[in-house]
């Protein structure tokens, strides 16, 4: 395995590199362009570039970024067919790039993907670098690199010509700065994040820029493994380094990185995902240092049609399907309360609405707080209707499928489809290729969660609002 033992500085042995890509994930896009520069001391030694077959067709939008077309790479090698000598390249110097997580994350996932083992080398961030020689800069993107050094690129976007570029910025950093000052830029571009003494020092590396749930685990007793912590992130390796940036977190975060012994995570196809196993594993596990979330049933107010008294029942997908449910509460209690308040602020009839035994007229009505539904001056079931409609603002989200559904999330070689029924997540199927796949829809088609998970109802009725999720019949059982 390579091992990042080389020391930055600058006459080390560097190797400029630029990936062009079908996307931004590692996990789920494919390189189309690599291009590496080895040099020393500014001079160059080799220039090495290819074209790469992602094996699937590029987007419109990336051939219009790149000008790499699907014709281009038709007849390109795999990434396979050229990783021995992309390795041999980069063996021995310190990868550079511009934003280095982006090009060296990508090439690290296409080695594994490989079998060329686990592969890393020491990398310094231009950017970073940039950042910390001119800090007046507003950006520092690549654009307003060559812009303030007067750079120029045959063609942005392609691989060789960005990293000539890089190369070019380096002998200008070199020409324009002491070396001992361009040293410490170099220790700030090149720093990793302070981890704990127990977390093993390649974590920053291992981490992969993709949504998904990690976890932290400290010593518990008799030396075994504790859940701490349990969260999601849109980008794993960005999230879980935050928790080990001084400055970045409060009392209770500082407690938990004290405390962390042991890091596992599990990568999702996008946020979707994460949110619903970030709420499955926090409700099953009660990990020591999250909000626990809720196990007991949540009630509501059913209302029926016409002039028929609303019941208080507990809240399920079944209620969920009928449209007129209203308001949440953790107690019965709590929802008598809440709704007798209201009816009193709006003389809303506290008999029609069941809160108050007995024939007649209501207390409300006797001493003037009462529009008198309950003696027949109003309508009971215009009254009721009423009621509807000063408590719209917290109507429950209405079940718009007949049945389950399944959503679908990701794209390339990450893909998962979540399988809902009236609000709520029944589980995820990872692929609906294949007999295996086929009959995980049927085992949770038929599924039925005992009680209501509050929790994932609030989830899925704010993500689902978004066009790019978009709700599809299950294959068939």
């Amino acid at each position: 395995m390579d091992r990042p033992e080389l020391t930055i500085h600058p006459g080390a042995p560097l190797a400029f590199v630029d990936v062009e890509t079908t996307g931004c994930a590692p996990g789920r896009h494919r390189i189309i362009d690599i291009a590496v520069i080895g040099a020393r001391d500014g001079e160059v030694e080799f220039e090495w570039q290819t074209l790469v077959n992602p094996g699937a067709p590029v987007s419109g939008g990336t051939t219009a970024l790149t000008g790499i077309d699907n014709d281009m790479l038709a007849d390109a090698p795999s990434f396979e067919q050229v990783a021995t000598e992309l390795r041999a390249r980069l063996a021995g110097r310190v990868f550079v790039a511009h934003n280095v997580r982006f090009d060296y994350g990508f090439i690290r996932r296409e080695f594994a993907r490989a079998g060329g083992g686990d592969w890393r080398a020491p990398h310094l961030c231009t950017v970073r670098l940039s950042r910390a020689l001119y800090p007046e800069m507003p950006r520092h993107n690549l654009d307003a690199v060559m812009e303030r050094h007067a750079i120029h690129a045959e063609q942005r976007h392609r691989a060789m010509p960005d990293a000539r570029v890089l190369l070019e910025f380096w002998r200008k950093l070199r020409a324009a700065w002491p070396a001992e000052e361009l040293q410490r830029a170099l220790d700030l571009g090149a720093q990793r994040a302070i981890l704990p003494a127990a977390l093993p020092p390649d974590l920053a590396d291992d981490l992969p820029d993709e949504p998904g749930v990690y976890r932290f685990f400290g010593e518990g007793e008799a030396g075994a493994d504790t859940l701490l912590y349990v969260a999601q992130a849109n980008n794993l390796r960005e999230r879980v380094l935050d928790h080990f940036r001084a400055g970045a977190h409060d009392d209770r975060q500082r407690q938990i990185a004290a405390q962390v012994r042991r890091v596992e995570w599990t990568e999702t196809a996008g946020e979707l995902g994460a949110l619903l196993l970030e709420a499955r594993e926090i409700r099953e596990s009660q990990p020591a240092y999250n909000r626990h979330l809720s196990v007991d049933g949540h009630f509501t107010w059913l209302f029926g049609d016409g002039d028929a008294t609303p019941g208080l029942v507990e809240l399920s997908a079944e209620v969920l399907r009928s449209g007129n449910a209203y308001g949440t509460w953790r107690s019965a209690v709590d929802a008598r309360r809440a709704l007798e308040s209201q009816a009193r602020a709006r003389r809303w009839c506290l008999k029609l609405l069941g809160l108050e035994p007995g024939e007649g007229s209501c207390v409300g009505y006797q001493v003037g707080r009462c529009d008198g539904a309950c003696v027949g001056r109003v309508p009971p079931a215009v009254h009721l209707a009423r009621v509807k409609i000063g408590l719209m603002s917290q109507r429950l989200r209405t079940w718009p499928h007949p049945g389950p559904v399944m959503v679908r999330e990701g794209s390339g070689e990450r893909v998962q489809y979540h399988v809902i029924d009236g609000w709520q997540h029944l589980g995820t199927v990872e692929r609906d290729s294949d007999v295996a796949g086929v009959e995980e829809f049927a085992r949770l088609r038929a599924r039925r969660r005992e009680g209501f998970d509050y929790d994932c109802y609030r989830i899925l009725t704010r993500v689902l609002r978004e066009p790019r999720y978009r709700p599809l019949p299950l294959p068939p059982p």
